[in-house]
């Protein structure tokens, strides 16, 4: 089943303010009914959200019980990363697609994949 990428791009927003909540408040763990008042949608959406980020493999831990919830890390800088042309191409197709939706991150992230294939171009 084909899913139009405008019916994705509020989820993909979603997700990344859910990454984002979850890194504003890292190492404390949020429960999936804070998060879900905090972006204005249901637990289960949250929850959701969680399992298919997790499904994805984004490092994000959770805890049952009292004093549990979600957590993720939140270290202010990556490692230096080594993208292959394709993997570029796949990313930079992915910020495309939310397009003026974007957060100011993706902006950012789409600009620095830009301007690296531009260097490497000018280097050839």
């Amino acid at each position: 089943m084909l899913t139009s990428i405008h019916a994705l791009v509020p989820r993909v927003e979603r997700q990344h303010r859910l990454i984002e909540e979850l890194r504003a408040t890292a190492p404390r763990a949020l429960t999936a009914g804070s998060l879900a008042a905090r972006l204005g949608v249901s637990a289960r959406t949250i929850e959701r959200d969680l399992a298919d980020l997790l499904a994805a493999g984004v490092p994000v831990a959770s805890q049952r019980g009292p004093g549990g919830g979600y957590a993720i890390d939140a270290r202010p800088v990556l490692p230096p990363l080594t993208f292959t042309p394709g993997e570029a191409s796949a990313l930079l197709a992915s910020l495309v697609a939310v397009g003026p939706h974007a957060s100011a991150s993706a902006q950012r992230a789409l600009a620095k994949l830009i301007d690296a294939l531009c260097d490497e171009e000018r280097a050839s």
